[in-house]
């Protein structure tokens, strides 16, 4: 159906119908039951983050902020798809009105672009603590994060405001059955009688700028970082510039590598790649890293480590005493 002409008759869906993971509906049993597992998780572990950042004076600094927001971020990028997911392999309840499915696609969508400006930032203060650390609190001032903050939510709008745009203004023929487990943008735009050439292009061009260029000068910061900590005298100053960096790395490695075969995976189509690992891909790269990144932080980073323990005892000490 795609390309055809279409005429003034053709009305907007009300509502959509999302598949699931067109092909493995036998494995859908399984797949609520995992995912309700990594979501809890996600939930708990970000929340636990957040929580102790906020409440600990101590880690009131750049990098313990950003991994706040960067834990607020996962949260909504994985409520956003999860519980509609689940919804739809449990119950068959796979309908979503046409509202719904675009603010879907826009938290979705804008909480990925808000997440590698965040892993950016985190490269940044990791690459003034290690490279510049006399200029650190002077660089990274309270204005400065808050001003980096603010850049980053301002991108991810200006870049997923337009394509939203495009998208929900397709004319969209008799088909409203989407062939993906949540709003996808390229998914959606497959229904469209008009032509979704230009969001589709808008799209690919867009992210591969901002991840590319956020890439590029993640790998310029660790360049830098690594040529420092391999230029100090000391094998165990070496050891913790290094330590300092390896949770980062990781988090980077879950986000990038499943994002960009994602991106990639949708754009080659059925032909290159089968539709149901380009689903799952997608549907991998909204809930893994928002449940790994918080077990990642807390233990490799010492201070969130400690206090998350401290904070656990005192409110089991506090239940347990209210249970006298």
């Amino acid at each position: 159906m795609l390309g055809l002409p279409y005429n003034h008759t053709m009305e907007t869906p009300d509502t959509f119908f999302l598949v699931g993971i067109p092909g493995l509906q036998p494995s859908h049993l399984w797949l609520p039951i995992s995912l309700s597992a990594m979501y809890t998780v996600a939930l708990l572990g970000n929340t636990l983050i957040v929580t102790v950042i906020w409440l600990d004076s101590t880690l009131q600094e750049p990098m313990y902020y950003f991994l706040c927001v960067l834990s607020a971020v996962d949260i909504i990028m994985a409520s956003s798809v999860v519980p509609k997911m689940v919804s739809i392999f449990c119950s068959g309840d796979s309908s979503i009105s046409f509202n719904a499915c675009f603010t879907q696609m826009f938290f979705v969508h804008a909480a990925t672009a808000v997440e590698t400006g965040l892993l950016l930032a985190m490269a940044f203060d990791r690459y003034v603590a290690i490279c510049k650390p006399l200029h650190y609190k002077r660089m990274l001032t309270p204005h400065v994060v808050l001003g980096m903050s603010v850049a980053i939510i301002i991108r991810a709008i200006i870049f997923m405001t337009p394509l939203s745009w495009m998208v929900s203004h397709l004319p969209f023929c008799d088909s409203n059955l989407v062939l993906h487990s949540y709003c996808e943008h390229i998914a959606v735009a497959k229904l469209a009688c008009g032509n979704p050439m230009p969001s589709s292009l808008y799209s690919l061009i867009g992210s591969s700028i901002i991840v590319g260029s956020d890439m590029a000068f993640i790998g310029a910061s660790y360049k830098l970082i690594l040529q420092a900590a391999f230029s100090l005298s000391s094998k165990n100053a070496r050891l913790k510039a290094l330590s300092t960096c390896g949770s980062h790395m990781g988090v980077l490695a879950l986000y990038y590598l499943p994002g960009m075969a994602s991106i990639y995976a949708a754009w080659l189509g059925q032909d290159m790649v089968p539709l149901h690992t380009q689903v799952l891909l997608a549907d991998l790269y909204l809930i893994i890293p928002p449940t790994l990144n918080p077990i990642i932080y807390g233990l490799k980073t010492k201070q969130i480590w400690e206090r998350t323990q401290g904070l656990l005892m005192r409110c089991l000490s506090d239940h347990s005493n209210l249970g006298l």
